[in-house]
């Protein structure tokens, strides 16, 4: 059984579903399952397959069902945090398992960061920071590419040059930006712009996430275990890279993991992954093996 909640923060509203009991029933932590710009619904997969757990899925303040009213349209890793601290606070079943999914991963760390004392394991998967990565600034200036295609023709051309820079393989030499403009209808999505330009991902609404910086120091030395992760089908691909480079940063190897950097994902949003395998690893990982 699921159940809805919503918690009144400073600045938000933030809803929540819960499944299972609270305070859990079979001594495991609460695991909290958190994404960006993904909210809740892309959990509804992996949270079935730990019904034996009650999990917790948020939508981040703005995104979803979540409202915000503090004046700001950032998404950033710092507010979103301290949104999850409170969170936590408020599930009254603390410290809990944290599995976070790219920009979610991100959050996740800084929370480990900020609120140690929150988190017992998280495992950080394909968390996209530019920083860490040695080609940094083509990083940097190939994520403004599709952020300039986006503010120039619309979403679908935006989306499509996100798509090109997710599947590319390697670091981003002259030969990417070399490319031609990828064709949202090669893609199978719109020409037209509809004006729109306040897309989560691909407007600078969320440019805090691929710029956030990591605290080893604070990562390394805290009481939570952190687990960074990579999908075995990602490659050399962006997110791939990102995921190796902070575990090699906190001086771990990335955890492999089944499938690709949506592997938890049902085919509900047309890009399914293997959900149960990918429960497996997740579940063996939690418990330590």
């Amino acid at each position: 059984m699921t159940e809805t909640k919503v918690l009144s923060v400073d600045g938000a509203e933030i809803a929540y579903d819960v499944y299972g009991p609270l305070p859990p029933a079979d001594g495991h932590p609460v695991l909290l399952m958190i994404g960006q710009p993904m909210d809740a619904s892309g959990f509804h997969a992996l949270a079935a397959r730990f019904e034996d757990r009650t999990v917790v899925a948020y939508d981040p303040r703005g995104l979803g069902r979540s409202t915000r009213s503090d004046g700001r349209t950032d998404n950033t890793p710092h507010t979103q945090a301290e949104d999850l601290h409170a969170l936590i606070a408020e599930l009254g079943a603390g410290p809990v398992d944290v599995f976070g999914s790219s920009g979610g991963a991100v959050t996740g760390l800084q929370l480990v960061t900020a609120h140690p004392e929150d988190v017992v394991t998280l495992v950080a998967h394909e968390p996209p920071i530019n920083g860490v990565l040695p080609d940094a600034e083509a990083a940097d200036r190939a994520s403004r590419q599709f952020r300039d295609a986006y503010q120039a023709k619309g979403w679908g051309h935006g989306m499509a040059g996100f798509m090109a820079l997710g599947s590319w393989q390697g670091e981003f030499t002259e030969e990417y930006y070399a490319q031609p403009t990828p064709d949202p209808a090669m893609f199978g999505m719109p020409t037209e712009d509809d004006g729109s330009r306040d897309d989560p991902l691909l407007s600078e609404r969320s440019t805090a996430v691929i710029e956030y910086v990591l605290d080893v120091d604070a990562l390394t030395s805290g009481p939570a275990r952190v687990v960074l992760a990579v999908g075995e089908e990602s490659g050399d691909t962006y997110t791939a890279r990102t995921g190796r480079a902070a575990a090699a940063a906190l001086g771990q190897e990335a955890t492999v993991f089944p499938s690709h950097h949506g592997g938890f994902l049902d085919g509900e949003f047309g890009w399914p992954g293997k959900p149960d395998e990918f429960a497996v690893v997740l579940r063996e990982v939690l418990d330590g093996a």
